[in-house]
């Protein structure tokens, strides 16, 4: 009875013992395969570090070709170019603009033609030599005096703040500019009108020069009292420049 029953728990533990043995040796086998696959992976890695490798090498080789490639090129194409010498012209003996406006140098100091300056220094207080007046005509002459004199009619809303230095400044280069449009405009007029435009030229400047000179002094009462003369002449000189 012993014996019968010592081999039936024999028969039953086989099963056991086979299952057993196979758990066992399953983890064999996955450390076989996870060995497998990793020695794998190391290799590719160890491949795509190469492949990268020859890549930016490539690369390299490839952008120095490239920039050598350029860098002759552009030696290449470094010659000295002869300048064209100018061509004189009518309007400038400078070069090939034929409007007047090219300046090869300094800026050159003007001198006007027409009897505008003050008889007793020879020349207008308010000019100043620094400045460059296109030569634009009559008619081009007449509409920047327009303008000018517009622009000097809002001048007296300063007054009283205190910005003598950008009055006079702004006064000086106005006056300067409309100086020199109408010795323009004065040269190129028909005799009957030359001379109303230098009297109506020589009424405007001198009052300049009497404004000038009150806002050099910083005298609010004769600056305003000065002013208020000259509003009335450049509001003259615009109906007449309207008319040129």
């Amino acid at each position: 009875m012993a014996r019968t029953m010592a081999s039936i728990a024999g028969i039953r533990g086989c099963p056991h013992a086979a299952l057993e043995g196979k758990q066992l040796a399953a983890p064999a086998a996955a450390r076989v395969a996870v060995g497998i696959t990793g020695a794998q992976a190391q290799h590719g890695h160890a491949e795509g570090d190469a492949h990268s490798g020859r890549r930016a090498m490539l690369g390299l080789v490839a952008a120095g070709i490239v920039g050598g490639a350029f860098a002759g090129s552009a030696l290449a194409e470094d010659k000295p170019v002869k300048a064209r010498p100018p061509k004189p012209s009518p309007g400038n003996p400078y070069g090939d603009e034929e409007n007047g406006l090219w300046l090869p140098g300094f800026i050159p100091i003007p001198k006007v033609a027409n009897k505008i300056n003050n008889p007793d220094t020879g020349t207008r207080s308010f000019v100043q030599l620094g400045v460059y007046v296109a030569n634009i005509g009559p008619e081009g002459s007449a509409y920047r005096i327009r303008q000018n004199a517009f622009d000097l009619l809002g001048w007296g809303d300063l007054l009283g703040r205190d910005a003598w230095n950008y009055l006079k400044k702004y006064l000086q280069l106005k006056s300067t500019i409309m100086y020199y449009d109408f010795d323009t405009i004065i040269t190129g007029a028909s005799e009957e009108q030359k001379q109303p435009l230098t009297d109506l030229a020589n009424r405007l400047f001198s009052n300049f020069e009497k404004l000038e000179k009150a806002v050099k002094m910083k005298d609010d009462p004769s600056t305003r009292s000065c002013y208020d003369e000259t509003t009335v002449i450049l509001k003259e000189v615009m109906d007449r420049m309207a008319i040129a």
